[in-house]
């Protein structure tokens, strides 16, 4: 049976259930950085308003009512006492004035992503299904320039002002996934993760890799997008698995 639902008067309760269980998971797969690393959710309609976790709490005791609700343009965000990360206002206040049809956004520094992000050359060929899912929707940010307070991380998001790149290699640094909902978002994050560790681990044999031809990688990746609510079974099943275990998340 579903846990019980507490808190659901709250504002944006649906959606805060979705990015506690998104974080559950992410600490889960040990794609998380001890209590560094932060997602965010747009919940009004330009996007300016956001969801995100609250300062160094680890990703796998957040609940749907610890989350934060922030302005990207208020200025005195940092002064108050529940003020969050400086480097997560920086990153996420960034992505949510300068790209506002990235409504979610995932940043972590997941071990084979950030293995791409340290190599001389960032980009992920195109050498199996999942690798050619991101065909062309990747950008690289080769310009590392410190933590990602707000002049470094408004330089770092404008790699983002292209709708069709949903993933932003932050060269030296992590990476940071997009979507259009938590489910979608959270879903690129596991499949770009797995697509990293394949190519990291093919580059391992030391032996010449397959390319998979720029028309059927395009091609792969457009039927990925277009699969039927792959992103949303996905994320409810994960959730079915925390509600079985009477985790309590959805609080």
């Amino acid at each position: 049976m579903p846990v019980t639902r507490l808190h659901s008067n709250i504002d944006h309760w649906p959606e805060r259930v979705d990015m506690a269980a998104a974080f559950r998971w992410t600490a889960r797969l040990n794609m998380h950085e001890a209590v560094a690393n932060h997602f965010s959710l747009a919940v009004n309609d330009d996007g300016t308003e956001f969801l995100m976790n609250p300062n160094q709490v680890h990703f796998s005791r957040i609940k749907a009512s610890d989350l934060l609700l922030l302005d990207a343009n208020d200025p005195k965000t940092l002064e108050g006492p529940n003020s969050p990360d400086p480097t997560a206002w920086g990153l996420h206040g960034a992505v949510h004035r300068l790209c506002p049809h990235a409504r979610c956004a995932l940043h972590v520094h997941s071990i084979y992503a950030t293995v791409l992000a340290s190599l001389a050359d960032s980009t992920l060929p195109p050498i199996d299904q999942n690798t050619a899912t991101f065909f062309n929707r990747v950008a690289v940010d080769d310009h590392f320039g410190g933590l990602a307070f707000e002049e470094e991380a408004e330089r770092c998001c404008s790699n983002l002002s292209d709708p069709k790149k949903t993933v932003l290699v932050m060269g030296n640094h992590g990476v940071m996934v997009t979507g259009s909902t938590v489910a979608d978002a959270f879903n690129r994050l596991y499949y770009f993760e797995r697509a990293c560790e394949t190519y990291i681990k093919a580059l391992w044999t030391g032996q010449e890799l397959r390319m998979i031809s720029d028309e059927i990688a395009e091609k792969t990746a457009q039927e990925i997008e277009e699969y039927p609510g792959q992103s949303e079974r996905h994320l409810a099943e994960l959730k079915a698995i925390l509600d079985a275990e009477k985790s309590d998340y959805a609080t």
